[in-house]
Protein backbone atom coordinates (compact mmCIF):
# COMPACT_ATOMS: atom_id res chain seq x y z
CA UNK A 1 0.00 0.00 0.00
CA UNK A 2 1.29 3.25 -0.55
CA UNK A 3 1.08 6.41 1.54
CA UNK A 4 0.68 10.05 0.93
CA UNK A 5 3.50 10.48 4.34
CA UNK A 6 5.90 8.73 5.73
CA UNK A 7 5.14 10.20 8.97
CA UNK A 8 2.33 12.53 10.03
CA UNK A 9 2.20 14.48 12.90
CA UNK A 10 -0.73 15.37 14.86
CA UNK A 11 0.39 18.42 16.93
CA UNK A 12 2.95 21.46 16.51
CA UNK A 13 4.24 21.68 20.19
CA UNK A 14 7.33 21.02 21.32
CA UNK A 15 7.28 16.93 20.86
CA UNK A 16 5.75 16.96 17.50
CA UNK A 17 7.53 19.61 16.05
CA UNK A 18 11.03 17.95 17.11
CA UNK A 19 10.09 15.04 16.39
CA UNK A 20 8.51 15.89 12.54
CA UNK A 21 12.10 17.67 11.73
CA UNK A 22 14.38 14.90 12.75
CA UNK A 23 12.12 12.48 10.83
CA UNK A 24 12.23 14.92 7.73
CA UNK A 25 16.24 15.18 8.27
CA UNK A 26 16.26 11.50 7.42
CA UNK A 27 14.57 11.64 4.15
CA UNK A 28 10.97 10.66 4.66
CA UNK A 29 7.93 12.59 3.29
CA UNK A 30 6.68 14.45 6.91
CA UNK A 31 3.58 16.36 7.36
CA UNK A 32 2.91 17.84 10.94
CA UNK A 33 -1.01 18.98 11.13
CA UNK A 34 -1.56 22.16 13.87
CA UNK A 35 -5.41 23.93 14.05
CA UNK A 36 -3.88 27.10 16.12
CA UNK A 37 -0.40 27.39 15.31
CA UNK A 38 2.93 25.71 15.89
CA UNK A 39 4.93 26.49 19.42
CA UNK A 40 2.07 24.41 20.86
CA UNK A 41 1.43 25.05 24.96
CA UNK A 42 5.05 25.98 25.91
CA UNK A 43 5.24 28.85 23.57
CA UNK A 44 1.89 30.42 22.87
CA UNK A 45 -0.07 29.78 26.28
CA UNK A 46 2.69 28.30 28.84
CA UNK A 47 5.93 29.00 30.23
CA UNK A 48 7.37 31.08 27.99
CA UNK A 49 4.26 33.96 28.22
CA UNK A 50 4.19 33.09 31.68
CA UNK A 51 7.91 33.17 32.21
CA UNK A 52 7.87 36.90 30.56
CA UNK A 53 4.84 38.03 32.81
CA UNK A 54 7.58 36.39 36.08
CA UNK A 55 10.07 39.07 35.04
CA UNK A 56 7.39 41.82 34.37
CA UNK A 57 5.84 40.75 38.06
CA UNK A 58 9.47 40.89 39.74
CA UNK A 59 10.50 44.97 39.27
CA UNK A 60 8.14 45.93 42.12
CA UNK A 61 10.20 44.14 44.43
CA UNK A 62 13.20 44.93 42.63
CA UNK A 63 11.91 48.51 43.38
CA UNK A 64 11.41 47.86 47.05
CA UNK A 65 15.21 46.29 47.54
CA UNK A 66 16.30 49.52 45.25
CA UNK A 67 15.14 51.80 48.17
CA UNK A 68 17.27 49.92 50.61
CA UNK A 69 20.41 49.80 48.77
CA UNK A 70 19.97 53.40 48.59
CA UNK A 71 18.43 54.67 45.52
CA UNK A 72 16.31 57.50 46.65
CA UNK A 73 14.27 58.09 44.03
CA UNK A 74 13.62 54.22 42.74
CA UNK A 75 9.77 54.24 41.26
CA UNK A 76 8.35 52.27 38.51
CA UNK A 77 5.42 54.28 38.15
CA UNK A 78 2.34 52.76 36.48
CA UNK A 79 2.51 48.82 35.01
CA UNK A 80 1.01 49.38 31.20
CA UNK A 81 -0.80 46.05 31.09
CA UNK A 82 -1.70 46.78 27.17
CA UNK A 83 2.03 48.01 26.95
CA UNK A 84 3.12 44.27 27.97
CA UNK A 85 0.50 42.37 26.15
CA UNK A 86 1.17 43.92 23.11
CA UNK A 87 5.11 43.14 23.24
CA UNK A 88 4.08 39.84 24.88
CA UNK A 89 1.86 38.36 22.02
CA UNK A 90 4.34 40.11 19.66
CA UNK A 91 7.33 37.33 20.93
CA UNK A 92 5.05 34.68 20.60
CA UNK A 93 4.11 35.14 17.58
CA UNK A 94 7.78 35.62 16.64
CA UNK A 95 8.80 32.31 18.23
CA UNK A 96 5.42 30.25 16.39
CA UNK A 97 7.30 31.52 12.75
CA UNK A 98 10.81 30.34 14.08
CA UNK A 99 9.07 27.18 14.27
CA UNK A 100 7.22 27.38 10.99
CA UNK A 101 10.54 28.00 9.00
CA UNK A 102 12.47 25.65 11.16
CA UNK A 103 9.80 22.96 9.80
CA UNK A 104 9.70 24.06 6.09
CA UNK A 105 13.61 23.96 6.29
CA UNK A 106 13.87 20.69 7.23
CA UNK A 107 10.95 19.96 4.39
CA UNK A 108 8.17 19.25 6.56
CA UNK A 109 4.73 20.24 4.79
CA UNK A 110 3.22 22.06 7.53
CA UNK A 111 -0.92 22.14 7.30
CA UNK A 112 -3.02 24.59 9.02
CA UNK A 113 -5.96 22.13 10.00
CA UNK A 114 -7.51 19.89 12.76
CA UNK A 115 -6.74 16.15 12.30
CA UNK A 116 -8.67 13.23 13.41
CA UNK A 117 -8.47 9.43 12.76
CA UNK A 118 -10.49 8.31 9.68
CA UNK A 119 -9.21 4.94 9.83
CA UNK A 120 -6.24 3.22 10.61
CA UNK A 121 -4.11 4.99 8.06
CA UNK A 122 -6.32 7.67 7.53
CA UNK A 123 -6.71 11.02 8.82
CA UNK A 124 -9.43 13.85 7.80
CA UNK A 125 -7.95 17.20 7.71
CA UNK A 126 -10.41 20.13 8.38
CA UNK A 127 -9.16 23.77 7.54
CA UNK A 128 -10.32 26.64 9.89
CA UNK A 129 -12.32 27.90 6.85
CA UNK A 130 -14.29 24.91 6.41
CA UNK A 131 -12.60 22.93 3.74
CA UNK A 132 -11.93 18.87 4.01
CA UNK A 133 -9.53 16.33 2.34
CA UNK A 134 -8.15 13.15 3.58
CA UNK A 135 -4.44 12.06 3.58
CA UNK A 136 -2.93 8.74 4.49
CA UNK A 137 0.48 8.08 6.58
CA UNK A 138 2.70 4.59 6.87
CA UNK A 139 2.95 6.25 11.06
CA UNK A 140 1.11 8.40 12.89
CA UNK A 141 2.23 10.41 15.87
CA UNK A 142 -0.30 11.95 18.50
CA UNK A 143 1.16 14.21 19.86
CA UNK A 144 -1.70 17.26 20.97
CA UNK A 145 -0.40 17.69 24.56
CA UNK A 146 -3.43 18.99 27.27
CA UNK A 147 -5.30 21.58 28.05
CA UNK A 148 -6.76 23.70 31.06
CA UNK A 149 -10.25 22.33 31.91
CA UNK A 150 -13.02 23.99 33.96
CA UNK A 151 -14.42 21.46 36.68
CA UNK A 152 -18.65 20.83 36.01
CA UNK A 153 -19.88 20.34 39.79
CA UNK A 154 -19.63 24.06 40.61
CA UNK A 155 -22.36 26.52 38.55
CA UNK A 156 -21.81 29.22 37.26
CA UNK A 157 -17.61 28.55 36.73
CA UNK A 158 -18.60 28.39 32.63
CA UNK A 159 -19.59 31.77 32.60
CA UNK A 160 -17.73 33.31 34.75
CA UNK A 161 -14.40 31.31 35.65
CA UNK A 162 -11.32 31.82 33.69
CA UNK A 163 -8.49 29.48 32.67
CA UNK A 164 -4.38 30.12 32.15
CA UNK A 165 -5.29 30.57 28.82
CA UNK A 166 -7.07 33.85 29.09
CA UNK A 167 -4.21 35.18 31.85
CA UNK A 168 -1.87 36.55 28.49
CA UNK A 169 -4.98 38.23 26.63
CA UNK A 170 -7.06 39.80 29.61
CA UNK A 171 -8.74 43.48 28.09
CA UNK A 172 -7.59 45.38 31.67
CA UNK A 173 -5.82 43.95 35.14
CA UNK A 174 -8.33 43.01 37.41
CA UNK A 175 -7.88 45.08 41.05
CA UNK A 176 -8.65 41.55 42.98
CA UNK A 177 -8.18 38.09 41.93
CA UNK A 178 -9.25 34.81 43.68
CA UNK A 179 -6.99 31.54 41.95
CA UNK A 180 -8.52 28.24 42.74
CA UNK A 181 -6.11 25.08 42.89
CA UNK A 182 -2.93 24.64 44.42
CA UNK A 183 -0.43 23.69 41.81
CA UNK A 184 2.36 24.81 39.48
CA UNK A 185 0.18 26.71 37.65
CA UNK A 186 -2.10 28.70 40.38
CA UNK A 187 1.19 29.67 42.78
CA UNK A 188 2.92 31.08 39.69
CA UNK A 189 -0.04 33.10 38.28
CA UNK A 190 -0.59 34.28 42.03
CA UNK A 191 2.95 35.48 42.45
CA UNK A 192 2.81 37.04 39.01
CA UNK A 193 -0.37 39.41 39.80
CA UNK A 194 0.86 39.99 42.70
CA UNK A 195 3.57 41.36 41.49
CA UNK A 196 1.65 43.24 39.31
CA UNK A 197 -0.28 45.25 42.08
CA UNK A 198 -2.95 42.83 41.82
CA UNK A 199 -5.10 41.84 45.24
CA UNK A 200 -4.41 37.96 45.12
CA UNK A 201 -6.04 35.42 47.26
CA UNK A 202 -5.25 31.54 46.80
CA UNK A 203 -8.37 28.95 47.28
CA UNK A 204 -7.32 25.30 47.79
CA UNK A 205 -9.66 22.57 48.27
CA UNK A 206 -6.43 20.70 50.06
CA UNK A 207 -4.13 21.05 52.98
CA UNK A 208 -0.62 22.27 51.51
CA UNK A 209 -0.14 23.37 48.20
CA UNK A 210 2.22 21.81 45.77
CA UNK A 211 1.04 18.55 46.38
CA UNK A 212 3.57 15.73 45.28
CA UNK A 213 6.03 18.29 46.24
CA UNK A 214 8.41 17.79 49.27
CA UNK A 215 6.28 18.99 52.38
CA UNK A 216 8.98 21.45 53.64
CA UNK A 217 9.59 22.90 50.23
CA UNK A 218 5.71 22.96 49.96
CA UNK A 219 5.79 25.15 53.65
CA UNK A 220 8.18 27.12 53.16
CA UNK A 221 6.85 28.38 49.72
CA UNK A 222 3.76 28.76 51.82
CA UNK A 223 5.65 30.60 54.38
CA UNK A 224 7.45 33.14 51.88
CA UNK A 225 4.10 33.85 49.84
CA UNK A 226 2.54 34.76 53.05
CA UNK A 227 4.98 37.49 54.02
CA UNK A 228 4.63 38.89 50.55
CA UNK A 229 0.94 39.37 50.79
CA UNK A 230 -0.78 36.80 48.69
CA UNK A 231 -4.02 35.35 50.79
CA UNK A 232 -3.95 31.74 50.85
CA UNK A 233 -7.30 29.90 52.07
CA UNK A 234 -7.17 25.83 52.38
CA UNK A 235 -9.54 23.08 52.71
CA UNK A 236 -12.34 25.96 50.74
CA UNK A 237 -13.50 25.07 47.58
CA UNK A 238 -16.06 27.60 45.41
CA UNK A 239 -19.37 25.62 45.41
CA UNK A 240 -21.24 28.51 42.78
CA UNK A 241 -20.18 31.65 41.06
CA UNK A 242 -22.76 34.50 40.42
CA UNK A 243 -21.74 37.86 38.87
CA UNK A 244 -23.01 40.93 40.91
CA UNK A 245 -22.51 44.85 40.83
CA UNK A 246 -18.85 43.97 43.04
CA UNK A 247 -17.46 41.32 41.24
CA UNK A 248 -17.72 37.84 41.17
CA UNK A 249 -19.41 36.40 44.35
CA UNK A 250 -17.95 33.08 45.50
CA UNK A 251 -19.79 31.06 47.67
CA UNK A 252 -17.87 28.42 49.23
CA UNK A 253 -18.02 25.02 50.49
CA UNK A 254 -18.08 26.01 54.23
CA UNK A 255 -21.01 28.71 53.62
CA UNK A 256 -18.83 31.33 53.61
CA UNK A 257 -18.30 33.26 50.61
CA UNK A 258 -15.80 36.39 48.79
CA UNK A 259 -16.26 38.89 46.08
CA UNK A 260 -13.04 38.78 43.81
CA UNK A 261 -12.65 40.96 40.20
CA UNK A 262 -11.96 37.61 38.78
CA UNK A 263 -11.80 34.19 39.16
CA UNK A 264 -9.11 31.99 37.87
CA UNK A 265 -9.13 28.28 37.96
CA UNK A 266 -5.59 26.40 37.99
CA UNK A 267 -7.17 23.13 39.29
CA UNK A 268 -5.49 21.19 36.33
CA UNK A 269 -4.94 20.03 32.62
CA UNK A 270 -6.18 17.26 31.00
CA UNK A 271 -4.82 15.67 27.77
CA UNK A 272 -6.44 16.83 24.41
CA UNK A 273 -7.63 13.74 22.75
CA UNK A 274 -11.05 15.33 22.00
CA UNK A 275 -12.17 15.33 18.39
CA UNK A 276 -9.25 12.75 17.55
CA UNK A 277 -11.78 9.63 16.39
CA UNK A 278 -9.48 7.46 18.54
CA UNK A 279 -12.17 5.06 18.53
CA UNK A 280 -11.68 5.03 14.83
CA UNK A 281 -8.41 2.79 15.15
CA UNK A 282 -9.19 0.89 18.59
CA UNK A 283 -7.68 3.69 21.04
CA UNK A 284 -8.97 3.50 24.47
CA UNK A 285 -8.35 6.79 26.48
CA UNK A 286 -7.35 6.14 30.22
CA UNK A 287 -9.46 7.56 33.09
CA UNK A 288 -7.71 10.86 32.61
CA UNK A 289 -8.12 11.56 28.73
CA UNK A 290 -4.75 10.22 28.13
CA UNK A 291 -3.46 7.86 25.42
CA UNK A 292 -2.13 4.74 26.93
CA UNK A 293 1.54 3.83 25.33
CA UNK A 294 4.31 1.84 26.34
CA UNK A 295 7.59 2.83 27.62
CA UNK A 296 8.42 3.16 23.71
CA UNK A 297 5.61 5.40 23.20
CA UNK A 298 3.81 3.04 20.64
CA UNK A 299 -0.18 2.93 21.11
CA UNK A 300 -2.37 -0.50 21.23
CA UNK A 301 -1.75 0.07 17.30
CA UNK A 302 1.68 -0.53 15.75
CA UNK A 303 2.12 2.26 13.82
CA UNK A 304 0.20 4.94 16.50
CA UNK A 305 2.56 6.46 18.57
CA UNK A 306 1.68 9.50 21.27
CA UNK A 307 4.20 11.64 22.69
CA UNK A 308 3.96 14.85 25.43
CA UNK A 309 1.49 15.73 27.49
CA UNK A 310 -1.34 13.33 25.51
CA UNK A 311 -0.24 10.87 27.34
CA UNK A 312 0.03 12.31 30.69
CA UNK A 313 3.71 10.76 32.11
CA UNK A 314 5.76 13.75 33.00
CA UNK A 315 4.39 16.70 31.38
CA UNK A 316 6.88 19.16 30.81
CA UNK A 317 8.26 20.53 27.57
CA UNK A 318 12.23 19.28 27.56
CA UNK A 319 10.52 15.72 28.42
CA UNK A 320 8.23 15.91 25.63
CA UNK A 321 11.28 16.69 23.10
CA UNK A 322 13.12 13.73 24.70
CA UNK A 323 10.14 11.38 24.11
CA UNK A 324 10.24 12.72 20.32
CA UNK A 325 14.23 12.04 20.19
CA UNK A 326 13.18 8.69 21.30
CA UNK A 327 10.26 7.90 18.82
CA UNK A 328 12.13 8.82 15.74
CA UNK A 329 15.14 5.97 17.28
CA UNK A 330 12.36 3.57 17.29
CA UNK A 331 10.58 3.95 15.02
CA UNK A 332 12.15 5.81 12.03
CA UNK A 333 16.02 4.08 13.15
CA UNK A 334 15.30 0.69 14.20
CA UNK A 335 16.92 1.57 17.38
CA UNK A 336 14.03 0.50 20.00
CA UNK A 337 14.62 3.74 23.00
CA UNK A 338 13.07 4.60 25.71
CA UNK A 339 13.30 8.05 28.22
CA UNK A 340 14.35 7.26 31.62
CA UNK A 341 12.12 9.23 34.10
CA UNK A 342 14.35 9.42 36.84
CA UNK A 343 15.68 12.14 38.26
CA UNK A 344 14.37 15.33 35.90
CA UNK A 345 15.21 18.46 37.26
CA UNK A 346 12.01 20.68 37.55
CA UNK A 347 11.48 24.33 38.38
CA UNK A 348 8.19 26.13 39.51
CA UNK A 349 8.23 29.85 38.87
CA UNK A 350 6.65 30.97 41.63
CA UNK A 351 7.88 34.18 43.91
CA UNK A 352 10.28 33.02 45.67
CA UNK A 353 11.42 30.04 42.63
CA UNK A 354 11.56 26.35 43.29
CA UNK A 355 13.93 24.37 41.64
CA UNK A 356 13.78 20.48 42.35
CA UNK A 357 15.45 17.16 41.11
CA UNK A 358 15.05 13.51 42.62
CA UNK A 359 13.16 12.29 45.96
CA UNK A 360 11.30 13.98 48.10
CA UNK A 361 11.53 13.04 51.99
CA UNK A 362 8.09 11.74 51.43
CA UNK A 363 8.99 9.27 48.45
CA UNK A 364 12.43 8.07 49.86
CA UNK A 365 10.39 7.08 53.68
CA UNK A 366 7.98 5.18 51.61
CA UNK A 367 10.50 3.30 49.59
CA UNK A 368 11.74 2.30 53.10
CA UNK A 369 14.99 4.13 51.74
CA UNK A 370 17.49 4.95 54.79
CA UNK A 371 18.30 8.20 54.38
CA UNK A 372 19.86 11.67 55.76
CA UNK A 373 18.74 15.04 55.79
CA UNK A 374 21.10 18.19 55.29
CA UNK A 375 18.85 20.89 55.42
CA UNK A 376 19.30 25.08 55.89
CA UNK A 377 16.99 28.24 56.19
CA UNK A 378 19.19 31.63 55.78
CA UNK A 379 18.23 35.01 54.84
CA UNK A 380 20.56 35.56 51.70
CA UNK A 381 22.68 38.93 51.40
CA UNK A 382 20.65 40.92 49.45
CA UNK A 383 17.27 40.33 51.95
CA UNK A 384 19.46 40.54 55.17
CA UNK A 385 20.97 44.01 53.08
CA UNK A 386 17.29 45.46 52.92
CA UNK A 387 15.88 44.18 55.99
CA UNK A 388 13.98 41.67 54.25
CA UNK A 389 12.83 38.40 56.39
CA UNK A 390 12.83 36.35 53.39
CA UNK A 391 14.13 33.37 53.18
CA UNK A 392 15.96 30.59 51.10
CA UNK A 393 15.53 27.08 52.10
CA UNK A 394 17.78 24.72 51.05
CA UNK A 395 17.74 20.63 51.34
CA UNK A 396 19.86 17.88 50.09
CA UNK A 397 18.37 14.13 50.78
CA UNK A 398 21.28 11.45 50.76
CA UNK A 399 21.13 7.91 50.74
CA UNK A 400 23.18 6.85 54.21
CA UNK A 401 24.20 3.50 53.32
CA UNK A 402 25.92 4.83 49.66
CA UNK A 403 26.12 8.41 50.38
CA UNK A 404 24.80 9.26 46.96
CA UNK A 405 22.85 12.31 46.78
CA UNK A 406 19.32 11.34 45.85
CA UNK A 407 17.34 14.65 46.35
CA UNK A 408 18.22 18.57 45.87
CA UNK A 409 15.35 20.73 47.04
CA UNK A 410 16.07 24.76 46.66
CA UNK A 411 13.04 27.62 47.18
CA UNK A 412 14.41 30.71 46.61
CA UNK A 413 15.79 33.29 43.97
CA UNK A 414 17.15 31.64 40.74
CA UNK A 415 16.47 28.37 41.96
CA UNK A 416 15.61 27.11 38.51
CA UNK A 417 18.89 28.28 37.34
CA UNK A 418 20.92 26.75 40.66
CA UNK A 419 18.92 23.43 39.71
CA UNK A 420 19.76 22.56 36.32
CA UNK A 421 23.81 22.29 37.38
CA UNK A 422 22.25 20.35 40.56
CA UNK A 423 20.27 18.07 38.33
CA UNK A 424 23.58 16.94 36.36
CA UNK A 425 25.20 16.05 39.91
CA UNK A 426 21.84 13.69 40.81
CA UNK A 427 21.68 12.41 37.61
CA UNK A 428 25.71 11.09 37.83
CA UNK A 429 24.77 10.13 41.40
CA UNK A 430 27.83 12.40 42.89
CA UNK A 431 28.12 11.12 46.63
CA UNK A 432 27.76 13.51 49.71
CA UNK A 433 31.43 13.48 49.90
CA UNK A 434 32.02 14.33 46.13
CA UNK A 435 29.64 17.62 46.98
CA UNK A 436 31.47 18.48 49.92
CA UNK A 437 34.77 17.93 48.15
CA UNK A 438 33.59 21.08 45.48
CA UNK A 439 34.95 24.33 46.32
CA UNK A 440 32.58 26.90 47.28
CA UNK A 441 31.90 30.05 45.26
CA UNK A 442 31.77 32.88 47.49
CA UNK A 443 29.65 34.79 48.05
CA UNK A 444 26.71 33.36 46.87
CA UNK A 445 23.30 31.22 48.23
CA UNK A 446 24.11 28.40 46.15
CA UNK A 447 27.53 27.91 48.03
CA UNK A 448 25.47 26.68 50.57
CA UNK A 449 24.68 23.17 48.55
CA UNK A 450 28.40 22.17 48.52
CA UNK A 451 29.18 23.85 52.90
CA UNK A 452 26.34 21.39 54.50
CA UNK A 453 27.57 19.27 56.61
CA UNK A 454 25.13 18.83 60.04
CA UNK A 455 22.54 16.58 59.73
CA UNK A 456 19.23 17.06 60.55
CA UNK A 457 18.64 15.41 63.88
CA UNK A 458 14.95 13.65 63.86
Amino acid sequence: MSFDYDLFVIGAGSGGVRAARLAAQLGLRVAVAEEDRPGGTCVLRGCVPKKFMVYASEYSEHMDSARGFGWTHASLGNFDWNLFKDKNAAELTRLSQIYTSNLVKAGVEVISAHAAFKDAHRLTLTAKEGGRREVSAKLILIATGGWPFLPRHCPGVAEHGLTSNEMFNLPELPRSLAIVGGGYIAVEFAGIMHGLGVDVSLVYRGEKLLRGFDDDVRQHLTNEMTLRGIKIFTHLDPVHLKKTPEGILMTMNDGTSMVRDQVLYASGRKPKTEGLNLEAVGIVTDMHGAVPVDEFSRTNVPHVYAIGDVTNRVNLTPVAIREAIAFVETALKSNPTSFNYENIPTAVFSQPQIGTVGLTEEEAKASNLSYDVYQTRFRPMKSAFVNSESRIYMKLIVDTASDVVVGVHIVGGDAGEIIQLAGIAVKARLTKSQWDATCAVHPTASEELVTLKDKRVS
